[in-house]
């Protein structure tokens, strides 16, 4: 029977500012991405993001970012490799630290936004995240056939593969950038199917009509995308009916 691991991004909250809906979205999902600090969360939210995965069964990673709260982790920027490899450990340490206080623990990393974008194509900001992987021993979750998974692979890092629901591709398999007309899907309906094909069939239809080979082990519902909850409900009830077992790869 084939089998996915469905994540959301998560723990985006930071002190009475709330982003996303955590408690609808923690049930739905088996691994959830939770952010650390340095584009959004803060050690209560931590704590209460760690405490409702634990008590759903669902698998707990880190989401670390550039440092940049302002932009939500969005905007690209230039830091060197020694130091941001210090923060992302950093990060991925100061959740861990959160979650062995429950009882739960940190099993992989999925760096966030201008982060994730950037380690699929630059080599040394590739480098930079297998090694602190590669320091933290956790597995990577990123983009297929991306600089990151030959990183990964010259440091001995298990890297797992990740495709998203309720984002647009480009022809070459990329990622459609946000500011781009239909870069971000909100359509129920449409999300599902995609989601289905995705786990299914291996591919997508890109922003050009053409169709993208994509395969993957794991399926990302943003939880910050409008109507999350609805979109996360509707494809895990889409690939429930398909036949597909839902589960952590982690």
């Amino acid at each position: 029977m084939p089998h996915v691991d469905l994540n959301s991004d998560l723990g985006e909250s930071f002190g009475a500012w709330t982003m996303g809906d955590d408690a609808a979205m923690l049930p739905l999902v088996s691994s959830a991405n939770l952010a650390c600090g340095f584009h959004a969360g803060d050690p209560l939210g931590m704590l209460t993001a760690c405490r409702t995965a634990l008590a759903h069964g669902v698998t707990i990673g880190a989401h670390p970012s550039y440092r940049d709260r302002v932009g939500f982790g969005r905007r690209d920027m230039e830091v060197a490799p020694d130091e941001l490899t210090a923060e992302i450990v950093y990060q991925v340490g100061g959740l861990a630290g959160i979650a062995e206080s429950i009882g739960a623990r940190v099993a992989y990393v999925k760096p966030h936004g201008a982060l994730y974008t950037r380690m699929a194509v630059d080599p040394v900001v590739a480098d930079v995240v297998a090694e602190a992987a590669a320091i933290l021993a956790l597995p990577v979750l990123g983009p297929p056939l991306s600089a990151v998974e030959t990183a990964c692979a010259r440091a001995g890092v298990t890297f797992v593969r990740e495709a998203f629901a309720d984002r647009a591709y480009l022809a070459d398999g990329t990622l459609a950038a946000r500011g781009l007309p239909g870069a971000v899907i909100t359509e129920v309906a449409e999300v599902a199917e995609r989601a289905e094909r995705l786990v299914t069939d291996g591919e997508v239809t890109a922003l050009d009509g053409s169709t993208v080979s994509v395969r993957a082990e794991s399926l990302c519902v943003h939880g910050d995308t409008r109507g999350a909850v609805q979109l996360a409900q509707a494809v895990r009830g889409a690939l429930t009916r398909a036949g597909v077992t839902i589960t952590a790869f982690a």
